[in-house]
Parts: C-alpha cells; sequence; structure tokens
C-alpha cells in the first residue's frame, strides 16, 4: 500500500491507496482485486477486501455502488453490496468503519479532519469532479462536525495527463463551463484530440472547496503495473479488468 505523507502523521487515521499486490487473486485480477462488480470469485475479492480492512485496522471496509455522480453518503455502520448507497462519495466519523472507494483510473481522493474526528473518501472521475463530488463529500463532512479550514485532502494513483487522450467534444464541455478549464488539456499526437490533467482538474475543485491541504501523490495507473487501469485493459484487449481501493478509517 501507499501512504500520503499528509495523513500519515494524524492521530487516530489509518489510510491507504492499495496497489494490486498482496492479495488472493490470480489472472487479470492479480492479485489485490477490490472490486465486488469485477468478474472475479466473489470469495477472493472478499479475502482481498477482509485484508485491506485489516491493514486500516477495522473490522469493516465499505464502498457505494459507484456511478460517476456528485452524490455523497454518511456511512454510520457497515453495509452489504446490496444494500450499498449509490454515490461516489463515503464520509463517517464512526470509528473502527473504514471508508473508501474503488478505481482503476479515475482519482481517489482521501480526506481527513483529525481534530474533528472526520474522514471521507471521493472518486473522482472527469464527471464526478466535473459534477461536484468533491464539493459534496467536504459539505457531508461538514455535516458532522469537520471544518474545511482543517481537511486534508490527498489525490492517490489515477490516471495522469500524458496518458488520458480525450476527444473534441470532451474538450468542448469543459470549455464551455468555463474557459479558464483550457490550462487542463495539451495537444496530443493526434488531430483534434487532447490531452486531459484529471489530478489538476481535481487539485482546483479542491481549492474551490477551500480545504486545508492538498497533496498529489503524482501516480500515474496507466504507466505504472502496481495499478490496475480500465484503460490498459481495454488497449491490452484484455476481458476484464481489477479495481484499486483507496480507504481511510479512525481507530482507537
Amino acid at each position: 500500500m501507499i501512504l500520503a505523507p499528509s495523513l500519515l502523521g494524524l492521530t487516530h487515521v489509518r489510510h491507504a491507496f492499495f496497489t494490486r499486490e498482496g492479495g488472493a487473486s490470480e489472472g487479470i485480477y492479480a492479485s489485490l482485486n477490490g472490486g465486488v462488480g469485477s468478474r472475479d470469485d466473489p470469495a477472493l475479492v472478499t479475502e482481498n477486501r477482509r485484508r485491506m480492512a485489516a491493514m486500516l485496522e477495522a473490522p469493516a471496509l465499505v464502498t457505494a455502488y459507484q456511478i460517476h455522480s456528485a452524490t455523497a453518503v454518511i456511512a454510520t455502520t457497515p453495509w452489504t453490496r446490496e444494500a450499498a448507497p449509490r454515490a461516489d462519495a463515503v464520509v463517517t466519523k464512526m470509528k473502527n468503519l473504514a471508508v473508501g472507494v474503488t478505481i482503476a483510473d479515475c482519482g481517489p481522493v482521501l480526506l481527513a479532519d483529525s481534530e474533528a474526528g472526520v474522514v471521507g473518501a471521493a472518486h473522482a472521475g472527469w464527471r464526478g469532479a466535473f459534477e461536484g463530488i468533491i464539493e459534496a463529500a467536504v459539505s457531508k463532512m461538514e455535516e458532522l462536525g469537520a471544518r474545511r479550514a482543517s481537511i486534508r485532502a490527498a489525490i492517490g494513483p489515477l490516471i495522469r495527463q500524458d496518458s488520458y487522450e480525450v476527444g473534441p467534444e470532451f474538450v468542448a464541455r469543459f470549455r464551455e463551463a468555463d474557459e479558464a478549464y483550457a490550462r487542463f488539456f495539451k495537444p496530443s499526437a493526434r488531430d483534434g484530440h487532447a490531452l486531459f490533467d484529471l489530478p489538476g482538474f481535481i487539485a482546483l475543485r479542491l481549492e474551490q472547496a477551500r480545504v486545508a491541504s492538498i497533496e498529489d501523490l503524482k501516480l500515474d495507473t496507466y504507466s505504472d503495473d502496481r495499478f490496475f487501469s480500465y484503460r490498459r485493459s481495454t488497449h491490452k484487449a484484455e476481458a476484464d479488468y481489477g479495481r484499486l481501493i483507496a480507504a481511510i478509517s479512525l481507530v482507537d
């Protein structure tokens, strides 16, 4: 697992951006696949998630049924996959309950206000970040007593600009919303296409949410084989792909 220095020293907080190493899965899912939505053996995914929860000193790890939305929810107790809320950020003030997100190129953002005892995890793909998932997560944390000026945020492994080619309609969507967003694109080798800076855009939304600090681990899921990548799996014509977990918990 990979730790963010900005979160590492926080009292009563445990966190991890898990790599694909150290699990029970095999084949294209080798080995720490946390994706209950993948076609991996469910028993192996359950075991992988149990191992991750244990490393966070939590009896349970919960993730939402992610839909690339701007919806954030509060977790007070564990839930089953069938009962998981449709959302893209989960926050909590409950101790010994790890909240997380699954990713395979989208941006995982872990958030913590250790003074208030509130933590959260957001799944920020381009659509969620564009529509406001970061702001929704911060607002839910405030409902639990967190203060924006005390929230630390860490952006984990995600697809980075040199690996993220998009079409002209994608660029147009952003520029129509705000011409200043043009700075998150640079030309690609293909005519009419561009390379999108997803972590830069997520960082901007965090800045606009007025959190205390922002750390970007600067890791690329596409080019680094330690991570699962939807786009890399697609380019390699693989039948499916595993999911990484980024999670955070409060401990005694």
